[in-house]
């Protein structure tokens, strides 16, 4: 593993325990050369999921995009950083206990949307308003006529 301050390959590892979720181990790491200490995390390696976009594209999942996609809609709002990480968490693990290796993006998509409803309603509309692509405003207002 390599130090995230100075590049170095060497370092020790001076703690290991289970994560939050005991599905990881975090793992507390000291450089040998700079000292200073950084956090890992090790999940385990699975069957990658792919993802079929809406223009039958196939790529492999990525966890950055969905905690992007959240990170943006939850952006100003009064939500959490762990929040936002047991979100994605969920989602990941509803995604990931489906019998398929592949999965339409628009499933990950509402699935995403419906737990933000309940965390955030701003955030919630913030998000639907990209992934739904709404071309004017009557489709926004019909949206937000559902929340209330």
């Amino acid at each position: 593993m390599k130090c995230p301050f100075c590049g170095d390959p060497s370092t020790s590892v001076i703690d290991s325990r289970p994560a939050d979720d005991n599905t990881s181990i975090r793992r507390r790491r000291v450089c040998d050369v700079c000292g200073k200490r950084f956090t890992t995390y090790e999940k385990v390696e699975t069957i990658p999921l792919i993802i079929i976009k809406r223009d039958n594209n196939r790529e492999q999942y990525d966890r950055s995009k969905i905690e992007k996609g959240i990170l943006l809609a939850c952006h100003k709002r009064p939500v959490s950083a762990n929040t936002i990480n047991e979100l994605v968490d969920d989602v990941e693990k509803e995604i990931f206990s489906h019998e398929e290796r592949e999965i339409p993006s628009s499933e990950i998509g509402e699935l995403v949307m419906r737990k933000l409803k309940d965390i955030d309603s701003v955030a919630y509309i913030r998000f639907a308003s990209v992934y739904r692509e709404f071309k004017d405003v009557d489709t926004f207002m019909d949206e937000l006529k559902k929340l209330m």
